[in-house]
């Protein structure tokens, strides 16, 4: 049966997870398109390329945040399962975002915040593991690829099966965004954190 809130969960989601945070805040800071920077991503670890720190927080922030609150928002107005599918909409938005011809983020930060907002206590331990392995290996793409790894594991660990369910369909996307970089990291040219990438 048809479900209005799950159509406005996947429209309204989507196009909040679609506003290029990375791009807009680097170009209001005077900086060009950071899409001519480093790996060409709009996401934090590209901004961090830049040199600004506070730019790249404030777009890992506001990246996961737009996420969790499409999340939270159709949880509250709706169920649990349209806030699950707004986050995953917006995640989805995030990497294919039509005003910039599909070519967006690679979704951490936006995984990372529908999480939060879907079972905080899997939210955190996901974001504890990929703080761990990026301070242990300094790589965040190897970072995210295992935080991805233990989020469904963890959600269904906690009996959270939708959002085991969602979190692993997010995991797969999310790898195939890390295609490249998972290519990288097995011939040891991955660059690191901070790193300003030729």
């Amino acid at each position: 049966m048809f479900d209005p809130w799950f159509a406005a969960a996947l429209v309204v989601g989507y196009v909040f997870g679609s506003i290029p945070f990375g791009l807009l805040l680097t170009r209001l800071a005077g900086l060009g398109d950071i899409r001519a920077v480093g790996s060409g991503n709009i996401g934090a670890t590209n901004v961090l390329r830049t040199g600004r720190k506070d730019l790249a927080l404030a777009t890992l922030i506001l990246d996961s945040g737009k996420a969790g609150f499409a999340c939270l928002l159709f949880a509250a107005l709706a169920s649990p399962t349209a806030g699950l599918i707004a986050g995953g909409a917006a995640f989805f938005g995030h990497c294919f975002p039509v005003w910039l011809k599909f070519q967006g983020g690679k979704g951490v930060a936006t995984f990372l915040g529908v999480l939060l907002a879907a079972f905080w206590p899997v939210g955190v331990l996901t974001c504890l593991v990929w703080l761990g392995m990026a301070l242990l290996m300094r790589m965040s793409s190897l970072a995210a690829l295992t935080a991805a790894l233990a989020a469904p594991l963890l959600a269904y660990a906690f009996g959270q099966e939708a959002v085991a369910v969602l979190a692993l369909f997010l995991a797969v996307l999310l790898y195939w965004r890390h295609k490249d970089n998972i290519g990288r990291i097995l011939t040891g040219d991955e660059p690191k954190i901070g790193a300003k990438k030729a």
